[in-house]
This record gives C-alpha cells, sequence and structure tokens, in this order.
C-alpha cells in the first residue's frame, strides 16, 4: 500500500453502522437457552447466513434448512420474515461521523455482507445511507468479503484507486483482505478509535 492519503471512506455497515446479531430476534423468539443455542450454534449458523450474503436465494435456503430441521421451521420463517429484527440500533456515534465527512464533502460509498433479499427489506429502513454516493451489497454481486474481487469490483463500481479509499470493517479478515488489495483500512472497534483514525488521515476536520 502507498503511503498517500485517502480520499474517499467505504464503510462497512453490520456493526460499524448498525448492530446486527442473529440474538437480537432469537433470544425473544426462543426461551430455552439449550434450544436457543443448537438452533444458532448447528441449525442457523452464521456460515449458513453468509450463504445468502454470497448470492443464494432466501427462499432456496430456508426450504433447505427446513427440510434438515422441521421442527425449527416456525423459527427459519421468523428468520426469513423478520430479519430486520436481527438489526438493532445504530453504532454508538458512527451516524455523527457520517453526517461530519458528508458535510465535509469526503466521498463515501458502502460495501457490505448482506443478502439481496434481506437489503431490500433493510435498506429503506436506514436513511443514514442516503449520504453514501454508492453501497455495493455482496448478495447482488454474488460475490462476499473477504474475497479480493469484491474489492476490485469495488474500486471499479467507485471510481477511486486502492491507496485512495479508507475501509472501515469490524471482521479482521475483511481489513487483511483491504490491505492486500492496496487499501488503507481500519478495523472497526469504537467511534472514538475511528474518529482517530479519519482525523490521522486527513479526512475529518
Amino acid at each position: 500500500m502507498s503511503e498517500a492519503r485517502p480520499k474517499a471512506v467505504v464503510f462497512d455497515v453490520g456493526n460499524v453502522l448498525f448492530h446486527w446479531d442473529l440474538r437480537f430476534l432469537f433470544d425473544r423468539l426462543i426461551a430455552d437457552p439449550a434450544r436457543r443455542e443448537h438452533f444458532l450454534s448447528q441449525v442457523l449458523t452464521f456460515e449458513f447466513h453468509t450463504r445468502h450474503d454470497a448470492g443464494e436465494p432466501i427462499a432456496a435456503l430456508a426450504s433447505e434448512l427446513r427440510s434438515a430441521h422441521p421442527e425449527f421451521a416456525d423459527e427459519i420463517h421468523a428468520y426469513v420474515t423478520r430479519f430486520n429484527e436481527t438489526v438493532g440500533g445504530p453504532v454508538a456515534g458512527v451516524h455523527a461521523l457520517v453526517e461530519h465527512l458528508h458535510a465535509q464533502d469526503v466521498p463515501l460509498f458502502a460495501l457490505t455482507n448482506f443478502g439481496t433479499d434481506f437489503w431490500q427489506g433493510f435498506h429503506p429502513t436506514a436513511p443514514i445511507l442516503d449520504r453514501f454516493r454508492d453501497i455495493l451489497v455482496s448478495g447482488e454481486e454474488k460475490l462476499a468479503k473477504p474475497d479480493p474481487a469484491i474489492y476490485r469490483r469495488a474500486e471499479e463500481r467507485f471510481g477511486h484507486a486502492p491507496d485512495e479509499l479508507l475501509f472501515i470493517d469490524d471482521r479482521e479478515a475483511n481489513i487483511v483482505a483491504a490491505r492486500s488489495c492496496g487499501w488503507h483500512a481500519h478495523l472497526f472497534i469504537d467511534a472514538g478509535a475511528l474518529a482517530a483514525e479519519l482525523v490521522a488521515s486527513g479526512l475529518l476536520r
């Protein structure tokens, strides 16, 4: 990666802009702790969920899951129809940073692992996303982080060279992949550390 300062910021969505956890929904739906842990660790796993992120239609995935685990048919239905309830509120302080950057005319983009069907339901509920010039959604591209190909696709879409982009993500693997593609990258912990990074990068005044 070059020593050039970045000119644009690329945000992840889940657990950077908004809290996200399947437990936000299923802690309320499945009262028995043992049954809930089994469902989330053996049935609706994070790995299974990421297949929708990578482009598989949710209807086909849900059908597959119901066939394998008919005893959880109601919970699988809730996953499909109530996905927005797995999204919590805004991550503290981050939306204010987005507004400050936008006010300073810093180009803002998003690169998110998000299934197409779920994205269509969630996007309209999040007006902060209107601040972004473009949003690349993994399910629409049938590519997902940390595959280097999605970063190359983002460069093309966003119209910036790799060393012009500062990427914000909460997952180490995605940060490593971005840096390997020549991007600047910040592993998100909280808004305070992110603000310091933005100031040090010359993006936030």
